[in-house]
């Protein structure tokens, strides 16, 4: 099977380098993103007002409603290139990055269309403050008017990472990402278009890493290679791919409800509480990259390792996501925290602002490392197959929590704290439910495909030399 340099055999050697090699790019692909969009958050705050910050922050919530169900389905391309790579199965790993990047572009044209028309509609259900109200529409219409390019970078992104690939997108968002805050400064401070300046700029910058992730799986050397003529969808693939990647959408949109509801909730305490929350938001997205970077960590290792029936290197790999995303998770989010008020005043340096920002730090950065247990959990059931199980955890645990404390427990206890405390309860309670289901599905496997070598005294499977599965882990 034709491979390439940037690719990873995840299923032979060491897993520990291999874990790292491949999550660090993907974490810091994911943090300077986000450094990115706190570039445009840093630029309005020292250029503009903090209506303007505000008008920026109250749409992120909308922003990921219409993306994740799209993001979630590129999921189950990584899931189905992993496993057909851990098989080697060269045949259908093709056609499902045919399927994939077919699949990406006609989505993204069709809710592309749709978030744009929509978007003024869905703001002012969201209580969006009428002073706010129409930067905030069009800054989102401007970024919406991208949405083709940004399903095109996340399934692209979906396919490298099944292959071991996080390299080239680091590398592809590092130039979309300076272009974004070189054109922030022009657009902003020279020609001053205020918020839609910062739309402009990010709509650019994804054009640019949608270009650049397509002509690399163009020049591709391996199997994952793009051919235009055969840019069409397998029905087949894509039903596989539906059945993993819907769930993982459903998942991920109702966080993004479950998150525009408590948005709604911040908004009644006023346009200094939402540009705090905001700038805090941008803190907590650049903590929270460790989490998502073991979340697809684990996807990707538990997936090509199960295609290709190395069972032990199942648990191994899911062990070390656990320790590595919970470690990072709590090292970065107490790091903020303790030096909160300085990186907040790079967003806004208005005291008020920085009061609001502090408080949300004080609650949810301290118990981050909840969040990095319940991604990479809910990862490892993704890469075995289960996304839908992982679903109906997260939506129980979380999103459904969620929606209940906003209803219930705030109403009864009017504070931003009493708002806050629900996410780091939903994390703890997700974990801990994923990571026992985790372990009964994988007593599952071991009872269907090696049932000789299961010694059902111990969690960890007994498999000896007789076994092939055994795997070479250190």
């Amino acid at each position: 099977m034709a491979k390439d340099k940037f690719q990873i055999d995840m299923c032979h050697g060491p897993l520990l380098g291999k874990i790292l090699l491949f999550a660090m790019p993907l974490m810091l692909a994911n943090m300077l993103q986000l450094l990115f969009h706190a570039a445009d958050l840093i630029v309005i705050g020292q250029y503009s007002t903090h209506e303007s910050v505000a008008a920026i922050g109250c749409t992120g919530s909308m922003y990921a409603l219409f993306v994740n169900i799209f993001v979630g389905i590129s999921v189950g391309s990584n899931v189905l290139v992993a496993r057909f790579f851990g098989a080697g199965d060269p045949e259908k790993i093709r056609k499902t990055v045919h399927t994939t990047m077919a699949f990406s572009l006609l989505g993204g044209i069709i809710i592309g269309i749709l978030a744009v028309l929509t978007a003024r509609s869905v703001l002012i259900f969201l209580d969006t403050p009428p002073e706010i109200l129409p930067k905030s529409t069009r800054y989102i219409q401007i970024c919406f008017s991208a949405l083709p390019f940004v399903m095109i970078y996340n399934f692209g992104c979906a396919i490298l990472r099944a292959v071991g690939d996080t390299r080239r997108p680091f590398i592809y968002l590092v130039i979309a990402g300076v272009v974004n805050v070189i054109l922030n400064l022009i657009l902003v401070i020279f020609f001053g278009l205020d918020v839609e300046g910062v739309a402009i700029a990010t709509a650019i910058s994804h054009v640019i890493a949608a270009g650049l992730i397509f002509f690399a799986l163009c020049k591709s050397d391996s199997d994952i290679k793009l051919h235009l003529k055969k840019l069409r969808i397998d029905i087949s693939i894509l039903k596989e791919m539906l059945h993993i990647g819907i769930p993982a959408g459903i998942q991920s949109s109702c966080f993004a409800i479950a998150n525009m509801l408590i948005q709604s909730s911040i908004n009644g305490f006023g346009s200094y509480a939402m540009a705090g929350m905001t700038a805090a938001i941008g803190l907590e997205g650049i903590t929270y990259v460790s989490a998502n970077a073991f979340h697809f960590t684990a996807i990707s290792f538990v997936a090509q390792n199960l295609g290709g029936q190395h069972y032990k290197r199942i648990l191994r790999s899911s062990y070390y996501c656990y320790l590595f995303g919970a470690l990072f998770c709590g090292i970065i989010g107490w790091g903020f925290y303790l030096s909160g008020g300085y990186f907040l005043a790079f967003y806004n340096p208005d005291p008020q602002v920085i009061e609001w920002g502090i408080l949300r730090m004080k609650i949810m950065f301290t118990t981050y490392f909840l969040c990095g247990l319940m991604d990479a959990s809910t990862g490892v059931l993704r890469g075995l197959g289960y996304s839908i199980l992982s679903t109906v955890i997260c939506l129980s645990g979380a999103c459904f929590f969620r929606i209940f404390w906003i209803m219930v427990v705030f109403p009864r206890y009017k504070t931003m704290e009493c708002l806050l405390y629900s996410y780091p309860i939903s994390w703890g309670a997700v974990a801990l439910i994923a990571v026992v289901a985790q372990f009964i599905i994988y007593r599952k496997i071991l009872r269907t495909q090696c049932p000789r070598f299961v010694d059902w005294k111990k969690w960890n499977p007994r498999l000896p030399r007789g076994c092939r599965h055994s795997g070479n882990v250190r």
